[in-house]
């Protein structure tokens, strides 16, 4: 009987706590549509341009994943690699590869093979050159700067949501609030205070992907750091306004699934370009989908911040909005 009465008790804590009951239902469905929907659209396409005497031979060289697109000049060809417009272009003498994803390249070269060299063991009649990265790139390289975003933005989420969640629940928020201080100024020193440690942890982490696991780094490592600590600040303000709606512990974790989670899908781990047209809308309100493509430009493709500013200024457009809303969020505790 005793311990029919703790399972009763169990089963209605679960039942009275709607949030939880709804998460173990829902989160698991929901991931597993947006998981069907991506990995069920995730048809690579390679598009190769031609040039010169080479564009004769598109008719012959059409393939189902391979587009063949004619292109006026190497220079022409040069520019839309830079702008990611193709993923390689072809001459009668060499044959230039975007170079990013290792995946991609072997993809190409091995089409390429076939088409020219029925026998795998020959070489290609061409030179090969590569735009960003080499022929030595892994596939670690290429998923590595994702990573370390994602990881910052999972950890200092999740630390900076509970301990801002400790805060209120232990009654510090209120003495806080029974002070002079503004509601900004709370939200703002928490901001700073926390930001001081995500600027170390991302730090760390940044420093010891590069030089300890020995990840290619084609850029500069101030800008590495500099776009860590954007996406560090963005995940902070995320968690102390989620905190908001939390009541424990348990109800902050339970937003990774529903917050975190699906950005990992957005992150440039899977080809947006390759999702439907609807989903690609969704990738344009995930924090990581400007974070992953920032540090992916400057750890692949060597630019500078001058060069992806405007992905900066998103994150930093993100985190204001998170502020915004965390200031407007105190207002239960006190109206100024």
């Amino acid at each position: 009987m005793r311990i029919t009465a703790v399972i009763i008790r169990i089963l209605r804590q679960f039942f009275r706590d709607k949030r939880t009951l709804g998460l173990m239902i829902i989160a698991p469905m929901l991931i597993l549509a947006l998981m069907n929907v991506v990995f069920a659209d995730q048809e690579p396409t390679m598009d190769v341009g031609l040039v010169g005497e080479v564009q004769s031979l598109q008719a012959n060289m059409e393939d189902e994943i391979m587009e063949f697109i004619l292109i006026d000049s190497e220079e022409d060809g040069w520019e839309r690699i830079e702008e990611s417009e193709i993923d390689a272009f072809l001459t009668k003498e060499k044959i230039v590869l975007e170079g990013s994803d290792p995946s991609t390249n072997k993809a190409i070269l091995l089409k390429l093979q076939k088409m020219n060299q029925p026998d795998e063991n020959k070489e290609l009649p061409f030179e090969i050159e590569y735009a960003y990265g080499s022929e030595s790139m892994e596939m670690f390289d290429n998923i590595g700067p994702f990573l370390i975003v994602f990881f910052v933005f999972f950890f200092v989420f999740l630390i900076a949501g509970v301990s801002f969640l400790r805060e209120r629940t232990s009654g510090t928020l209120e003495r806080l609030m029974a002070t002079p201080i503004k509601r900004w100024e709370l939200v703002i020193g928490y901001v700073v205070g926390f930001g001081i440690f995500t600027l170390i942890q991302s730090s760390i982490i940044v420093l010891f992907t590069i030089y300890i696991l020995d990840i290619q780094m084609a850029g500069n490592i101030l800008s590495i750091l500099f776009v860590t600590f954007t996406v560090a600040i963005t995940a902070l303000t995320l968690g102390t306004l989620l905190s908001a709606f939390a009541r424990n512990e348990l109800q902050m974790i339970q937003f990774i699934p529903l917050v975190v989670v699906p950005q990992v899908f957005f992150s440039g781990l899977f080809s947006i370009e390759a999702m439907p047209s609807w989903l690609q809308k969704v990738s344009l309100v995930m924090p990581l989908t400007y974070a992953g493509e920032a540090m992916k430009d400057i750890m692949i493709r060597g630019k500078g911040i001058e060069e992806i500013y405007s992905n900066i200024l998103l994150l930093f457009g993100f985190s204001l909005l998170f502020i915004l809303l965390n200031i407007k969020a105190l207002k239960k505790y006190r109206p100024t």
